[in-house]
């Protein structure tokens, strides 16, 4: 049969992100025999993604791995995605879904005595609370690591973020070691830019959230994506170029205090 132009572009690109994925497992150790990975589906094209390329590489026999997706819903946060799709979606992909509802509780968390930070900004709270969630059902299962879909664009703004408002050089890891519990986070999609996901989610037809999240454009990191896109008007390479500074760290300059 003859493919069409739309299905041949859809090839390209599909094997374009695969060979990212497959190179960000290899070079940072993500995946390895006899691991149960818990995928935190929230319905957005880049945990889409996630599920897709793990649920297609779990079907090869080395190594020899599980996949389940867990997708969180908050009561207290009006956005959803339409379950029937995520399910079908999953179906697809071969991996099993699991879906739970939680609330955010009126009093604020305490962790060693203290309130946890940022109690007022309710994208911490949600966060905070679905993660608990990812934690909870990972050790229910058996999970050792939780993939979550975070790309390369995620990571230069996280950078970004910790720089301005932290004043430290760091951001999120490819894989990251819990400290009190035996579990792992990866970031499979961490060498894919998000405009790659965003022509495939397009390609593919992902379906979007039907109601998307109240504070989506008014968080703190949608600030920095937009200082991102001015930066890059003066380099249009710049995320390339902050990227790469991650592994080209040298000795600090200053002495410290």
């Amino acid at each position: 049969m003859i493919k069409t132009l739309e299905q041949i572009a859809l090839e390209k690109q599909r094997e374009r992100l695969t060979k990212r994925f497959h190179k960000a497992c290899a070079d940072y150790q993500l995946i390895e025999d006899d691991d149960h990975i818990l995928i935190g589906l929230s319905g957005g094209k880049d945990s889409l993604l996630l599920t897709e390329l793990l649920g297609r590489r779990a079907q090869i026999y080395v190594p020899r791995f599980k996949v389940t997706a867990l997708h969180v819903r908050v009561r207290e946060r009006d956005y959803h995605t339409d379950l029937g799709y995520l399910q079908s979606f999953c179906d697809e992909a071969k991996v099993p879904l699991i879906v739970r509802d939680i609330s955010i509780p009126s009093t604020p968390p305490v962790k060693e005595g203290k309130t946890v930070r940022d109690i007022d900004n309710p994208c911490f709270l949600c966060s905070w609370y679905r993660r608990k969630e990812l934690f909870n059902v990972a050790q229910e299962m058996g999970c050792n690591k939780i993939a979550f879909g975070h790309h390369r664009d995620d990571i230069v703004q996280t950078l970004l973020m910790n720089l301005i408002f932290q004043g430290a050089f760091a951001t999120m890891p490819p894989i990251l070691r819990m400290d009190k519990m035996p579990l792992k986070i990866i970031r499979p999609l961490c060498l894919i830019e998000e405009a790659d996901i965003i022509k495939y989610a397009q390609m593919r037809a992902y379906q979007k959230q039907t109601k998307l999240c109240p504070f989506e454009h008014v968080s703190s990191r949608e600030k920095v994506k937009g200082l991102l896109e001015e930066i890059k008007t003066l380099n249009p390479e710049a995320i390339d170029s902050i990227f790469g500074a991650l592994t080209n760290i040298k000795e600090n300059y200053l002495p410290k205090k």
